[in-house]
């Protein structure tokens, strides 16, 4: 598994990936952007090739998750499950803002 900041990253195998389905789109700068932060406009992205669809992360060749304010992280190629960090707030839970 991968951690930085709210963004967990958990390897999974090819077979448990979803079936074909649109991917997100990349931001202006080309990042694929897994999650923004909600008061400093920071991103935890891929700069590389690579698809997320259905909270999915695909890196056919590896690739590197970047933040501004944390420490690059090398991902080994496959297949990963984005999950944002969440926290209990009376009656649901919510997102970790960042």
């Amino acid at each position: 598994m991968y951690r930085q900041g709210d963004i967990l990253l958990v390897p999974v195998p090819e077979e448990s990936a979803p079936a074909a389905s649109p991917p997100e789109p990349r931001d202006a700068r080309g990042r694929l952007v897994l999650a923004y932060g909600e008061a400093t406009g920071h991103a935890h992205a891929i700069a590389g090739p690579g698809t997320l669809s259905q909270g999915f992360l695909h890196l056919p060749e590896g690739g590197r998750l970047v933040h501004e304010e944390h420490a690059a992280i090398t991902l080994p190629k496959g297949w990963y499950r984005v999950v944002r960090q969440r926290e209990y707030v009376p009656g649901s839970f919510q997102m970790v803002a960042d």
